[in-house]
Protein backbone atom coordinates (compact mmCIF):
# COMPACT_ATOMS: atom_id res chain seq x y z
CA UNK A 1 0.00 0.00 0.00
CA UNK A 2 1.86 3.19 -1.15
CA UNK A 3 1.76 6.75 0.94
CA UNK A 4 -0.77 8.42 -1.24
CA UNK A 5 -3.65 5.63 -0.17
CA UNK A 6 -3.55 7.30 3.42
CA UNK A 7 -5.18 10.48 3.89
CA UNK A 8 -2.69 14.04 5.50
CA UNK A 9 -4.51 12.90 8.30
CA UNK A 10 -2.00 9.88 9.28
CA UNK A 11 0.80 12.72 9.70
CA UNK A 12 -0.70 14.38 12.63
CA UNK A 13 0.27 14.04 16.15
CA UNK A 14 -2.01 14.09 18.44
CA UNK A 15 -2.02 15.04 21.96
CA UNK A 16 -6.15 15.63 23.52
CA UNK A 17 -5.64 12.27 25.40
CA UNK A 18 -3.20 10.63 27.98
CA UNK A 19 -0.73 9.82 25.53
CA UNK A 20 0.53 11.23 22.09
CA UNK A 21 -0.89 9.24 19.53
CA UNK A 22 -1.20 9.18 15.44
CA UNK A 23 -4.21 7.38 14.13
CA UNK A 24 -3.40 5.88 10.26
CA UNK A 25 -6.45 5.06 8.69
CA UNK A 26 -5.90 3.09 4.85
CA UNK A 27 -8.21 5.00 2.05
CA UNK A 28 -10.63 1.54 2.34
CA UNK A 29 -10.42 1.17 5.69
CA UNK A 30 -12.20 -2.55 6.29
CA UNK A 31 -12.81 -0.68 10.20
CA UNK A 32 -10.42 -3.31 11.96
CA UNK A 33 -7.39 -2.10 14.06
CA UNK A 34 -4.31 -2.57 15.70
CA UNK A 35 -2.67 -0.80 18.45
CA UNK A 36 1.00 -0.16 18.16
CA UNK A 37 3.09 -0.30 21.52
CA UNK A 38 6.53 0.83 20.41
CA UNK A 39 10.16 -0.24 21.89
CA UNK A 40 12.08 1.79 24.42
CA UNK A 41 14.42 4.60 22.82
CA UNK A 42 12.41 5.59 19.48
CA UNK A 43 8.82 6.56 18.86
CA UNK A 44 5.70 5.90 18.00
CA UNK A 45 6.16 5.44 14.28
CA UNK A 46 8.66 2.43 14.44
CA UNK A 47 5.96 0.13 14.17
CA UNK A 48 3.44 1.74 11.78
CA UNK A 49 5.91 0.07 8.40
CA UNK A 50 5.80 -3.33 10.50
CA UNK A 51 2.15 -3.17 10.59
CA UNK A 52 1.17 -1.96 7.47
CA UNK A 53 3.65 -5.30 6.25
CA UNK A 54 1.05 -7.51 8.17
CA UNK A 55 -2.28 -5.87 7.91
CA UNK A 56 -2.12 -3.29 5.49
CA UNK A 57 -6.59 -2.66 5.52
CA UNK A 58 -6.21 -1.59 9.32
CA UNK A 59 -6.64 0.95 11.54
CA UNK A 60 -2.91 1.58 13.05
CA UNK A 61 -3.34 3.36 17.21
CA UNK A 62 0.26 4.67 17.39
CA UNK A 63 0.91 5.78 20.81
CA UNK A 64 3.87 7.05 21.38
CA UNK A 65 5.63 6.10 25.74
CA UNK A 66 5.75 9.00 28.25
CA UNK A 67 9.27 8.29 29.67
CA UNK A 68 11.99 9.81 27.72
CA UNK A 69 14.71 7.64 26.65
CA UNK A 70 18.19 8.54 24.59
CA UNK A 71 16.61 9.98 21.63
CA UNK A 72 12.80 8.71 22.20
CA UNK A 73 10.81 7.68 24.78
CA UNK A 74 9.87 4.07 26.73
CA UNK A 75 7.17 2.95 28.28
CA UNK A 76 8.11 2.67 31.94
CA UNK A 77 10.89 3.21 34.14
CA UNK A 78 13.63 0.26 34.41
CA UNK A 79 16.51 -0.43 36.85
CA UNK A 80 19.08 -2.79 34.71
CA UNK A 81 17.71 -4.03 31.21
CA UNK A 82 15.72 -6.68 32.76
CA UNK A 83 14.75 -5.01 35.81
CA UNK A 84 11.93 -2.74 35.89
CA UNK A 85 10.28 0.07 38.29
CA UNK A 86 7.39 -1.73 39.62
CA UNK A 87 5.49 1.61 40.61
CA UNK A 88 5.56 3.12 37.00
CA UNK A 89 4.86 0.02 35.30
CA UNK A 90 1.65 -0.37 37.45
CA UNK A 91 0.92 3.45 36.77
CA UNK A 92 1.72 4.20 33.27
CA UNK A 93 -0.06 0.85 32.43
CA UNK A 94 -3.27 2.08 33.74
CA UNK A 95 -3.06 5.51 32.32
CA UNK A 96 -2.64 3.37 28.52
CA UNK A 97 -5.64 1.42 29.36
CA UNK A 98 -7.51 4.64 29.94
CA UNK A 99 -6.18 6.25 26.66
CA UNK A 100 -7.14 3.09 24.80
CA UNK A 101 -10.84 2.91 25.82
CA UNK A 102 -11.13 6.74 25.56
CA UNK A 103 -9.68 6.58 21.75
CA UNK A 104 -11.52 3.68 20.75
CA UNK A 105 -14.39 5.71 21.73
CA UNK A 106 -13.10 9.00 19.89
CA UNK A 107 -12.80 6.88 16.58
CA UNK A 108 -15.25 4.34 16.61
CA UNK A 109 -12.86 1.46 17.34
CA UNK A 110 -13.81 -1.62 18.92
CA UNK A 111 -11.48 -2.93 21.87
CA UNK A 112 -13.12 -6.42 21.49
CA UNK A 113 -11.77 -6.96 18.11
CA UNK A 114 -8.98 -5.11 18.19
CA UNK A 115 -5.06 -6.94 18.44
CA UNK A 116 -2.57 -5.38 19.97
CA UNK A 117 1.10 -5.46 18.41
CA UNK A 118 4.12 -4.96 21.03
CA UNK A 119 7.65 -4.88 20.93
CA UNK A 120 10.25 -5.50 23.40
CA UNK A 121 9.21 -2.32 25.74
CA UNK A 122 5.68 -2.08 24.41
CA UNK A 123 5.04 -5.57 24.23
CA UNK A 124 5.29 -5.56 28.04
CA UNK A 125 2.99 -3.09 28.71
CA UNK A 126 0.71 -4.94 26.16
CA UNK A 127 1.35 -7.96 28.76
CA UNK A 128 1.49 -6.27 32.27
CA UNK A 129 -2.52 -4.64 30.58
CA UNK A 130 -3.81 -8.46 29.96
CA UNK A 131 -2.39 -9.22 33.55
CA UNK A 132 -3.46 -6.00 35.82
CA UNK A 133 -6.41 -4.75 33.63
CA UNK A 134 -7.93 -8.25 32.18
CA UNK A 135 -10.37 -8.65 29.65
CA UNK A 136 -9.33 -5.03 27.89
CA UNK A 137 -7.11 -6.93 25.70
CA UNK A 138 -8.45 -9.66 24.33
CA UNK A 139 -5.60 -10.14 21.28
CA UNK A 140 -1.87 -9.66 21.47
CA UNK A 141 1.18 -10.00 19.56
CA UNK A 142 4.46 -9.73 21.81
CA UNK A 143 7.40 -9.41 20.11
CA UNK A 144 11.15 -10.11 22.01
CA UNK A 145 8.85 -9.41 25.29
CA UNK A 146 9.79 -10.46 28.90
CA UNK A 147 8.10 -10.57 32.33
CA UNK A 148 8.19 -7.91 34.45
CA UNK A 149 5.66 -7.70 37.14
CA UNK A 150 7.04 -8.76 40.45
CA UNK A 151 4.33 -10.61 41.55
CA UNK A 152 1.61 -10.58 38.51
CA UNK A 153 -1.31 -11.07 39.98
CA UNK A 154 -3.62 -14.23 39.51
CA UNK A 155 -6.53 -13.39 37.13
CA UNK A 156 -8.12 -15.80 34.18
CA UNK A 157 -7.29 -15.01 30.68
CA UNK A 158 -9.87 -17.83 29.37
CA UNK A 159 -10.26 -16.51 26.00
CA UNK A 160 -7.72 -14.56 25.23
CA UNK A 161 -5.38 -15.21 22.44
CA UNK A 162 -1.22 -14.04 22.93
CA UNK A 163 1.35 -15.06 19.67
CA UNK A 164 5.08 -14.65 21.54
CA UNK A 165 7.63 -14.46 19.34
CA UNK A 166 11.30 -15.03 20.34
CA UNK A 167 14.51 -14.18 19.03
CA UNK A 168 16.54 -16.87 19.06
CA UNK A 169 19.88 -14.93 18.99
CA UNK A 170 18.22 -12.65 21.90
CA UNK A 171 20.66 -12.94 24.97
CA UNK A 172 18.72 -10.04 26.65
CA UNK A 173 15.25 -11.04 26.75
CA UNK A 174 15.63 -14.60 24.48
CA UNK A 175 15.80 -16.36 28.26
CA UNK A 176 12.97 -15.23 29.68
CA UNK A 177 10.30 -15.96 27.09
CA UNK A 178 9.98 -19.48 28.51
CA UNK A 179 8.76 -18.00 31.78
CA UNK A 180 6.14 -15.67 29.63
CA UNK A 181 4.83 -18.27 28.42
CA UNK A 182 3.92 -20.28 31.05
CA UNK A 183 2.53 -16.96 32.61
CA UNK A 184 0.18 -16.95 30.53
CA UNK A 185 -0.99 -20.62 29.60
CA UNK A 186 -1.19 -20.83 33.68
CA UNK A 187 -3.95 -17.99 33.43
CA UNK A 188 -5.64 -19.87 30.29
CA UNK A 189 -4.54 -17.74 27.93
CA UNK A 190 -4.20 -19.58 24.37
CA UNK A 191 -0.68 -19.56 23.45
CA UNK A 192 0.95 -19.23 20.06
CA UNK A 193 4.61 -19.38 21.11
CA UNK A 194 7.27 -19.41 17.99
CA UNK A 195 10.84 -18.50 17.64
CA UNK A 196 12.99 -16.59 14.94
CA UNK A 197 16.21 -16.65 13.84
CA UNK A 198 16.94 -13.37 14.88
CA UNK A 199 18.14 -11.13 17.96
CA UNK A 200 16.66 -8.57 19.55
CA UNK A 201 15.48 -6.84 16.21
CA UNK A 202 12.16 -7.60 14.57
CA UNK A 203 11.65 -8.16 11.04
CA UNK A 204 10.45 -9.88 8.12
CA UNK A 205 10.19 -13.03 9.42
CA UNK A 206 7.85 -11.80 12.42
CA UNK A 207 5.37 -9.85 10.09
CA UNK A 208 5.00 -13.46 8.33
CA UNK A 209 4.30 -14.68 11.49
CA UNK A 210 1.72 -12.08 12.62
CA UNK A 211 -0.22 -12.08 9.67
CA UNK A 212 -0.56 -15.82 9.53
CA UNK A 213 -1.51 -15.51 13.08
CA UNK A 214 -4.04 -13.18 12.43
CA UNK A 215 -5.56 -15.55 9.30
CA UNK A 216 -5.68 -18.13 11.24
CA UNK A 217 -6.98 -16.94 14.48
CA UNK A 218 -9.79 -14.81 12.56
CA UNK A 219 -8.25 -12.06 15.02
CA UNK A 220 -9.29 -8.81 13.51
CA UNK A 221 -12.35 -10.07 11.23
Amino acid sequence: MSASEYSDENNVLYDDLGFRYRVVTPAKSTGKCLFLLHGSGVDETTLIPLARQIAPDVTLVAARGRIPQDDGFRWFGRITPTSFEQTSIRDETAAYAEFAVEVSECYGLDLQRATFLGYSNGANVVSSLMLLHPGLVRRAALLRAMPVLDDPPAVTLRGARVLIIAGAADQTYGPFAPALVTLFSQRGAEIDARIVAAGHEFGDADAAIVRQWLSASVAIA
